[in-house]
């Protein structure tokens, strides 16, 4: 198996997969490998079943690794990346960013942050991606900086908002301690949290926020910036329809969880690719 399809393995089933298949090769691939050391990271942060210590030290690994790699040496594990980060620039601060926001998750399971900690941690595990992700998308700097700090954030939004279950499952909650108490959820322990119906008027908040931000990813699409955009134009179609279903269903419990079936997806791709 060539090594950009054991990457590209490595992504089949994720939500960004049918974007990523309408880029050309060497964009697709450096994404593939983008994705997959993203997934081997987040692995990391979610195996409750090695020590916190342990887990750390694997992190520590990655950012040794991708040290190695931008000086030139052994870079073990990341070497697969290398064939991006030359093509395409990709930053060392991007990749050792990703790795920051998986450390959170590894030492302590995130419950109820602030907003500041909250947009800290999308900053680290979705923006560095989207600034990772925006210069294969061959964007200038200044519009490809503003798309991913906005993308990054919505998508990651909408995440926590489609995940509280299997977040609470694990001893965690996304939502901000500030939304939860001006909802009236003041036991902040996840199964708690989420069984409580108050919790609808918190993840609304949340909702506006990412809202907020897809309104201002899709400001610098309609701009037309320089680059190939229908890979973000469709994960921003995706995850904004999502939020918005899930958001006219409702947060209180039961939850249903949103899903774009296969027919709609091959639809917006579409659209996104004739009309975007």
């Amino acid at each position: 198996m060539s090594e950009l399809s054991t990457l590209e393995a490595q992504v089949k089933g994720s939500s960004f997969y049918a974007a990523m298949k309408l880029m050309p090769r060497a964009e697709r691939a450096a994404m593939f490998a983008i994705y997959a050391f993203c997934r081997q990271v987040d692995d990391i942060a979610d195996d409750g079943s090695r020590p916190r210590p342990e887990r750390k030290a694997a992190l520590d690994r990655w950012r040794a690794d991708i040290a190695a790699l931008y000086a030139g040496g052994d870079a073990g594990q990341a070497a697969f990346l290398a064939e991006a980060v030359r093509r395409f620039g990709l930053v060392q601060a991007d990749f050792v960013a990703v790795i920051d926001g998986m450390a959170m998750d590894v030492a302590k399971d995130i419950r109820a942050p602030g907003w500041k900690e909250l947009d800290l941690y999308c900053d680290r595990v979705a923006s560095a991606v989207g600034r990772l992700s925006v210069r294969v998308f061959g964007m200038d700097e200044a519009p490809g900086i503003v798309l991913a700090h906005h993308l990054g954030r919505a998508l990651q939004l909408t995440n926590i908002l489609r995940d509280l279950d299997e977040d609470a499952a694990i001893g965690r909650l996304y939502l901000p301690l500030e939304a939860l108490v001006a909802a009236g959820v003041f036991d902040a322990t996840p199964m708690a949290a989420v069984a409580n119906p108050a919790i609808d008027l918190a993840c609304r908040k949340v909702a506006e926020r990412a809202h907020e931000h897809y309104r201002e990813a899709d400001r610098v699409l309609a701009s037309k910036p320089k680059g190939r955009l229908l890979a973000p134009r469709l994960m921003e179609a995706v995850y904004s329809e999502t939020l918005s279903r899930t958001e006219a269903l409702g947060w209180a419990p039961p939850r249903t969880r949103v899903k774009i079936g296969k027919a709609r997806l091959a639809w917006l791709a579409m659209s996104r690719g004739v009309f975007g």
